[in-house]
């Protein structure tokens, strides 16, 4: 049995299944703490990795492409402090933190565990009947049917459509982008439709505004994961279930004359991207927080 414990999480080795136990206390975020503890079977890893850094160290568990719910529906988005699958390690047990990537890979090595995706998942979704209080709505899914019904929030567009109502057998996909730098939003793909609207038009769509930021994530997360749990796996579709906002900022494009839209969707994009890097350490706060400034200061 390999192991580390300490009040950020404990993580437990047996040779074929890793169980993965949430912290205590004021700093453990809220999603870890409704996921409760995780069981993932050593055929769900597809890798793990110990990861050195300035305040404190890291464990990063990989899973297999389509073997979790929750990992396939937030498609990397996950802020790093609500991620089930990081563990933040203090400098002092990095010998232990090693010690157990090296059993885990010894172990995937061993059993010649795969690095492909697949074909069903390996851990289960979250329980229903589930509901989201976002910022315009409340959306509930009972296992059958997901009914969004909308709050004083909502543009009247939404509103004069009234309450949504879709069964599981006519949804497509469920997209997901966290409230973080910008507004977030749980969008909901039907079969035979496209949207193009902004999110807070869409009736397909809860908005959420990030005021809360922390439950937001929290229940949006586990919201999308339930979804993509009962939906069809993605191996039998030929591709995700949920499309998701690109994990990785692109360069910032030349606007064309009077075009702000797309380089205000860039700086976004960026901003995205310098907050990953700050939650893992690359960027410290007095680099990320210049570095911020001077993307902000060209909206």
């Amino acid at each position: 049995m390999a192991e580390i414990t300490q009040r950020a999480g404990n993580w437990y080795f047996d040779g074929s299944v890793l169980r993965i136990v949430p912290g205590h206390g004021k700093g453990v975020h809220a999603l870890r703490t409704a996921l409760g503890e995780l069981t993932v079977p050593l055929e769900a890893v597809a890798g793990v990795s110990f990861e050195p850094g300035r305040k404190h160290d890291r464990l990063r568990l990989s899973l297999r492409e389509g073997a979790d719910p929750l990992t396939q529906a937030t498609g990397g988005k996950l802020p790093a402090a609500a991620d089930p699958y990081l563990l933040e390690v203090p400098h002092e047990r990095a010998d232990a933190a090693r010690e157990l990537a090296a059993e885990i890979r010894a172990a995937l090595e061993t059993e010649r565990v795969p690095g492909t995706p697949t074909d069903h998942y390996l851990l289960p979704g979250p329980q229903t009947p589930i509901t989201l209080h976002a910022s315009d709505g409340e959306a509930t899914f009972d296992g059958e049917r997901i009914r969004i019904d909308w709050g004083w929030g909502a543009d009247d567009i939404k509103k004069n459509s009234g309450a949504r109502v879709i069964a599981l057998g006519d949804l497509a996909s469920v997209e997901w982008a966290p409230p973080r730098i910008e507004n977030g939003f749980v969008r909901l793909h039907p079969k035979g439709a496209h949207s193009t609207s902004k999110p807070s038009h869409d009736p397909n769509c809860v908005v959420m505004w990030g005021w809360r930021e922390v439950k937001d994530v929290t229940e949006s997360a586990l919201f999308v994961a339930a979804l993509t749990a009962a939906l069809p796996h993605p191996s039998t579709t030929g591709g995700a279930t949920a499309p998701t906002a690109p994990a990785v900022a692109e360069p910032l494009p030349r606007a064309a004359d009077g075009d702000t839209g797309s380089e205000q969707d860039a700086v976004l994009r960026r901003l995205w991207e310098l907050g990953e890097l700050h939650d893992t350490g690359v960027l410290t706060d007095e680099e990320f927080g210049a570095a911020k400034k001077a993307l902000l200061n060209r909206l």
